[in-house]
Order: C-alpha cells, then structure tokens, then sequence
C-alpha cells in the first residue's frame, strides 16, 4: 500500500477514534436529549442513524467478505453500550472497505467519484450530526467535556497520544 492509501485508511481510522470517544463521553441522559418538539431524533437516534448509513453503505460488502452488521430500527435510542458497539462493528468494516476500493484502483460501487470522496462524504455526515449533538447537549445545559470539545481537532497527535 502506498503512502496516501494508507493515509486514507489512517484519516478513517482517527475520525472513527473521534466518533467512539464521542459516545464514550456522552451520558445517558445526554443521549435521550432533543431539541425537536415534533418527535425528531434524539442524540441517540442521530448516533443510530450514522451508524445505519454505514451499515447501508457496507450491505454488499459485507455478504462477499462474511462481515456482521448489526442494524438499528429507525425509532430505536439504543444505550451507550450498544452504540459503541455498534460503531466499533462499522467503524472496522468501513476500514477493510475502504483498503477494499483501494485495491481496486479507488473505484467505489455506486459511489461514482471514488474512494477519496467518499472519505470526505463520510466524514462530512458524522461531522454534520455530531455538531447537531453538541448543540443539542449545550441546549440541554449539559456539559459537553473539553477533552471532548477540543479533542476532535487533534488530527495531529500519534494514534497511541490520541486514543486510537
């Protein structure tokens, strides 16, 4: 694998870090918060629906390669604990997948611009969402943990300094 192949799975891998601290940091009464007021998501749904997004992505894949991917009901708040399971599952699926579509010259199935774009498709959506969750939290007048607010920029740091 070349050097920008493996920094492709590398910027999967530190933003998928990022994702399970995130949940990891995330009190149970932080994930039943809402801001809707018509039966929107709830920070636990929003975490579920990033999820699925993966495990649709990841359908295909995963009957060629054997992979187990465990899918949430669209009204389901599932606790912290299946959450983390849940991303640790398609966090590492979405990985094999994307040294998958390298080897095949970046060439996506039903993602016609490649596997770069992709990556930031990816990242932009759970990106998108997790900023709704810490407004919803800071809404909530729960405290969101610096380590938390300021650790999703430390892009920088060695995987061991940052947890990954």
């Amino acid at each position: 694998m070349t050097a920008i192949e493996k920094q492709i799975i590398e910027s999967w891998c530190i933003h998928n870090g990022f994702m399970l601290k995130t949940i990891a940091a995330i009190s149970e009464e932080a994930l039943q918060s809402t801001l809707s007021t018509r039966g929107g998501r709830d920070v636990a749904r929003q975490l579920a629906h990033l999820h699925n997004v993966r495990v649709w992505r990841l359908k295909a894949f995963a009957k060629k390669s054997t992979l187990k991917l465990t899918e949430f009901d669209k009204k389901e708040s599932p606790c912290k604990e299946k959450l983390l399971e849940a991303f640790a599952q398609s966090g590492a699926a979405m990985e094999k997948y994307f040294g998958h579509c390298i080897e095949k010259g970046g060439v996506v199935p039903n993602f016609r611009r490649g596997v770069v774009p992709m990556l930031g498709y990816y990242i932009s959506h759970e990106a998108h969402h997790r900023g709704n969750i810490f407004l919803t939290m800071k809404q909530s007048r729960i405290k969101i943990p610096d380590t938390l607010k300021w650790g999703i920029w430390e892009w920088n740091k060695e995987a061991s300094e940052s947890g990954q």
